[in-house]
């Protein structure tokens, strides 16, 4: 394994990590979870480069489009979590009631 792919599995690693570590705020999640997402952009891209085919080369950008709407999807939900509660504590959202 490559210098460059062990940089990006240990940032993925270090994002899943960070994840898990600190899953009590949606904003620090929300992090997290972009850059788990540009570490397996990076590899994807990387990986499709060194196959030369033609089909592969749009799996990257798939990719991207997806976590563009992760990103959209996790701002608004920020925004309407801080705004409706004052805070991005996840623990102490009643999100099961209506």
């Amino acid at each position: 394994m490559t210098p460059i792919y062990m940089n990006i599995a240990f940032a993925f690693i270090i994002s899943l990590l960070g994840m898990l570590t600190y899953r009590s705020h949606l904003m620090t999640s929300l992090l997290c979870l972009e850059g788990m997402m540009m570490s397996l952009f990076m590899m994807m891209t990387l990986i499709a480069s060194n196959m030369h085919s033609p089909l592969i080369n749009i799996m990257p950008i798939i990719l991207l489009v997806f976590a563009a709407c992760e990103a959209a999807v996790g701002l608004a939900l920020l925004i309407s979590i801080s705004n409706t509660y004052g805070l991005d504590y996840i623990q102490n959202l009643n999100l099961l009631q209506c």
